[in-house]
Formats: structure tokens, C-alpha cells, sequence
């Protein structure tokens, strides 16, 4: 069998991501926040491209090139500049405070406002953290230079909420120290702000936030230290039968004991509240829904109009910088195009929502209705794919409220007569049931069954306990309350 080599001609299509359509779909899925960072580094690493001036800076359309590259210069006369004077008598009264403050440039009085006053936005609190604030008392403290060397290392092993996290005898091996020694200085920190900082297991932070706070109710240790999970189930009958007191004394218990702090750190914590900044803005238009996208502080580009002369001829310059130009003038163009037709799509696909779920807008989350992505998909003629980079990390103001656009798009719950009913309006309505139950006879799940399908929804319980978990509320025997009336029973 004879090899040989052929050369045959063969038309197939293919998709090929361009650098340039990559581009574009990232700037689809970014955030406002992101897409201004983008902007930036964009305006920073690409010198033909520059941020127009707002309305109030434009310059006057009279003014021609020259103008703005040669602004007007101080006439001089002999080398000199003109003088000016002054010709009418000054009295004696005349404010020369109010004249010359008038007189002072604006450049520098304002150089000379900063200097005499600061700003109080440019200054920063620094919230203290749990370790340095331990580490303060430590110094504080009437301890030797050994045990506040012991005392710093077991201050670095305690996480966030306040609990120690190493063992006496890792640190003893790590300090080479005896574990008496540890344990005394690990109760010197134990009597340290905040109560109960330095605890090993929830009882031992309990513990030492009754002994500090002085609460005098005998019950309290004893419960604490045995019965926390019957606390916990709220299962007050069996704590009252092995004590043998009343369930009201129980409870009694119960309740201060609910008012320590499970997590003493918790207080140091840094995190700090982000605050939405919406895509996009629905406002109502007699019976119609208008959307505006927010638009405020994102820079607006065009091309510098110093390099677009130098292309078209009036400038001499190498080809190796007329090509580099090129290059760059192709760049800025697309990244221009690609944020208007971001900005296209997003409004497309906003005004498609806002007509599903209308009644959302007009009623509330009662009448939110199930919606999927191929629903909008097939609204405005484009992939699922891109609706969901359109809807990732987006918000909407409604009249409703601020919320993510994935929000509208949701599952939908069988209804026994009608059409479906969107899962976030069946966790609102799961939501006021438990709201509105009885505090003493929570509804269990089945019973909360029972309830939606008088309301014309068929769920299944272990959906009803999966939504209740999502929500965050407890099951039926945790969120039972004791009546405050109810008599003493001594077991």
C-alpha cells in the first residue's frame, strides 16, 4: 500500500471566541461597581480613549483648537503687566476683611481653608479588635513578664467568637510549661471584657458570664451544665422533673439564661454594612412602569480628538506609531460599543421583566409569578446564557423595594385550581403563618400544609421544612413559648 500526500479544499463552520466578543461578555456579567473599575483601568491603559466633561464643563462651542491649546496670556506692556488703579478714597470704616478675602484667589483660599480646618471625612475610626483588645488587658493586668507571655499565646488561639481554640497540653508543649500554670493565667484572661471570652465549650462561656455577672438564681448552673439540650428543645418538663421544681421556675431560667452571650467576640466583629448601588430604576407612569438605567458616575468616553487628527493626515508621524494609533483607536471603539450594547441588553432584558411581573409591582410578593430564564430568553431573542449574565450581580429599585434581578425568577408551586404559584411567595406566606401562630401551640409542618392548601397552594410537608429552614425559623418545638400565666407545677 503506497503513502502519498493530498491536498483537499473543505468549507466547514466553527465558532471562534475573539479576543474582542470576550471582551464584551465579560463586560455583560460585571457589576456597576465592576464595570466602573473597568472603565478606569481601560482610561488609564488606553491613551486614545478619554472621559468627556460633564454639561456644566463644556466648553463653548465657539472656541476652536488653537483656543483650548493656547489659552489667552496676560498682556504686558514694557515687559510689565498693566496696572490698575484706583482712583475714589477709601474711608475709614471700610471692611478690608470682607475686600481682601474677596480679593484672595479661589485656588488660594481654598489651599488656605484646608490648611486652617480639616475635613472629618478623610478621617477614620479604627475599630479595635477582639486579640488587641484582650492583648490591652493583658498589659493592664498584675501579672509577671512569663505569664503575660504565656497569656499572649493563649489570646493568638482564640478565633473570632471568643473561644479558646488550643488545648492545655499543646500549649504547654509549645510553651514548655507546666499545664497548672496555663490553666491559672487562661483564668486571669477568663475575668477579662468581654464576659466569657477564653471559654473552651459553650457551658464553660455560660459558666463564667453567671459568676461574673453576680445572677443569683440556683438554677442556672446546674441547668448550664447538664441540661442544655433539653434547653435547647425547649423541653422545659423534662428539665423541671430531673431538678424537681416548677416549669415556670424553668423558665424563669431559661429566659436569663437566653440573654448571655453564646458568642462573646461577636461584638469585636468588623464586618461592615454594603450598601446597594441598583442597576436599574422602575418608576410608575400613571398605569405603566417606566425603567431607567442608573447611568450616575459612570464616566462617559469618546475618542481624544488629538489622535484622531494624527490619523487623518494633519500630523506627521512614523508608520510604527500610525499602527500602534490603529491598534488603539480599534481598541477603544469596541470597548465604547461593547458598554452601549451592555447597557442595551440590560435595558431589553429589564423592561422584559417588568412586564412579567407586573402584579409584582402594583401588589407585592403575594403576586410574584414563576418565571424562568427561557421565558425572557424567548421575550427578547437571545440565548438563556445571556440573560443570565445580564441578571448576575444587577439590582432593580421597584416600588417594592430594591432586589437582585435573579429575585424574579423562581419556581413555581402547583396551585389546586389555577395556575402556578411562584416558591418566594409561597415562603412569604410560610413566613406570616409562623408570624401569626400562636406562641404557645406553634404550627407544626403538616399543619402549615394543611393551611396552604386552604389557600389554594398543594405543597408537600418536607418542601413546607425545607422553606422553613431557608427562612431561618426554628421547628415547632423550639419556637414554643411558655404562657407567663400558666400555674406552678412542682414535680
Amino acid at each position: 500500500m503506497a503513502l502519498e500526500i493530498k491536498q483537499s479544499l473543505r468549507l466547514t463552520q466553527q465558532l471562534i471566541m475573539t479576543p474582542q466578543l470576550q471582551q464584551a461578555i465579560k463586560l455583560l456579567q460585571l457589576s456597576r461597581l465592576e464595570l466602573l473599575a473597568a472603565i478606569n483601568q481601560e482610561l488609564e491603559t488606553n491613551p486614545v480613549l478619554e472621559e468627556t466633561l460633564s454639561d456644566d464643563d463644556q466648553e463653548p462651542e465657539s472656541w476652536d483648537t488653537a483656543a483650548e491649546d493656547h489659552p489667552p496670556e496676560l498682556t504686558l506692556t514694557d515687559g510689565q503687566p498693566n496696572e490698575v488703579t484706583v482712583e475714589s478714597q477709601v474711608g475709614e470704616d471700610f471692611d478690608w476683611d470682607s475686600y481682601l478675602e474677596d480679593k484672595v484667589p479661589p485656588s488660594h483660599r481654598q489651599e488656605q481653608e484646608q490648611r486652617e480646618s480639616f475635613s472629618l471625612e478623610n478621617l477614620t475610626s479604627e475599630v479595635p479588635s477582639l486579640k488587641t483588645h484582650l492583648l490591652w488587658q493583658l498589659q493592664m493586668a498584675t501579672l509577671t513578664d512569663t505569664e503575660k507571655y504565656i497569656g499572649a499565646l493563649i489570646i493568638g488561639n482564640i478565633d473570632e467568637d471568643g473561644y479558646l481554640q488550643a488545648s492545655l497540653p499543646e500549649l504547654a508543649a509549645e510553651l514548655h510549661r507546666p499545664e497548672a500554670q496555663i490553666e491559672q493565667v487562661l483564668k486571669k484572661i477568663q475575668e477579662f471584657e468581654p464576659m466569657g471570652v477564653g471559654a473552651r465549650t459553650l457551658e464553660e462561656c455560660l459558666l463564667i458570664q453567671i459568676e461574673l455577672g453576680h445572677l443569683d438564681n440556683p438554677l442556672l448552673r446546674p441547668i448550664a451544665t447538664n441540661y442544655l439540650k433539653h434547653l435547647e428543645n425547649r423541653n422545659y418538663g423534662a428539665i423541671a422533673k430531673e431538678l424537681k421544681v416548677s416549669i415556670d421556675e424553668v423558665a424563669q431560667a431559661a429566659k436569663l439564661i437566653s440573654q448571655l452571650d453564646p458568642k462573646p467576640g461577636r461584638s469585636f466583629d468588623k464586618l461592615e454594612t454594603c450598601y446597594v448601588s441598583p442597576d436599574i430604576f422602575v418608576y410608575k407612569m400613571g398605569d405603566e412602569y417606566e425603567v431607567t438605567l442608573n447611568e450616575d458616575g459612570l464616566p462617559r468616553l469618546r475618542i481624544n480628538a488629538y489622535y484622531r487628527n494624527a490619523l487623518s493626515g494633519q500630523t506627521k508621524i512614523s508608520e510604527e506609531t500610525k499602527n500602534y494609533i490603529q491598534g488603539r483607536l480599534k481598541s477603544a471603539v469596541w470597548f465604547i460599543k461593547s458598554i452601549h450594547q451592555r447597557q442595551k441588553t440590560i435595558y431589553r432584558v429589564a423592561k422584559s421583566i417588568v412586564n412579567f411581573q407586573k402584579d409584582f409591582l402594583d401588589h407585592g410578593i403575594a403576586h410574584l409569578k414563576p418565571l424562568t430564564l427561557r421565558q425572557v430568553a424567548e421575550d427578547v431573542q437571545m440565548h438563556e446564557s445571556t440573560v443570565s449574565r445580564v441578571t448576575s450581580n444587577k439590582y432593580m429599585y421597584t416600588p417594592q423595594g430594591v432586589f437582585e434581578l435573579k429575585f424574579f425568577f423562581n419556581s413555581g408551586i402547583n396551585a389546586i385550581q389555577g395556575d402556578q404559584v411562584a416558591s418566594e411567595s409561597v415562603k412569604d406566606k410560610i413566613r406570616q403563618l409562623v408570624l401569626a401562630e400562636d406562641a404557645q401551640n406553634p404550627l407544626s409542618d403538616q399543619e402549615i400544609v394543611n393551611l396552604l392548601k386552604k389557600a389554594n397552594i398543594s405543597i408537600a410537608r418536607r418542601t413546607v421544612a425545607k422553606y422553613r429552614e431557608m427562612l431561618g425559623l426554628l421547628s415547632s418545638s423550639k419556637r414554643r413559648r411558655l404562657s407567663s400565666a400558666k400555674k406552678k407545677l412542682v414535680i
